[in-house]
């Protein structure tokens, strides 16, 4: 199985505390992959093995990511970040996960995202949501 869960990369974990990640003026991406890519925590940045192909209205490397307004900040004790959603039109390929990473930075990796099977869409939009933005759910959180 490529994909096995939904990670913080370990390697993002040290590089917050060496100030490699920016949150407020890096540029972060999100790139799609099939399930023949293996993403885990020991991913330590951006890869186009198992990438979805330049076709059918993906592009490889992926798509800018958007912190959304009044990202980072704290919920309680939690410091976490949110990105706006990123959708793909008039899309036709499968993929089964996502590495977000940041492209300021060497493309180091941040999060594996394990969407918990294949995902097909033909001549539609396909759209990855980040879940709410709180220090429970939140894609990126520090606690």
């Amino acid at each position: 199985m490529a994909f096995t869960g939904n990670y913080m990369c370990s390697s993002f974990k040290e590089e917050v505390l060496e100030a490699v990640h920016n949150f407020t003026s890096h540029t972060f991406k999100i790139a799609l992959y099939d399930n023949t890519a293996t993403l885990n925590a020991s991913t330590t940045a951006y890869t186009s093995t198992g990438e979805l192909a330049t076709s059918g209205g993906y592009t490889q490397t992926g798509k800018s990511l958007t912190v959304s307004a009044t990202f980072p900040k704290l919920d309680g004790t939690t410091a976490i970040v949110d990105f706006d959603n990123v959708s793909w039109t008039s899309a036709s390929f499968t993929a089964r996960g996502a590495l977000i990473y940041n492209s300021s930075a060497s493309n180091k990796a941040v999060a594996v995202l394990d969407f918990g099977s294949d995902k097909t869409v033909t001549s539609s939009t396909f759209e990855v949501v980040f879940p709410t933005a709180d220090a429970a759910s939140a894609i990126v959180r520090i606690a």
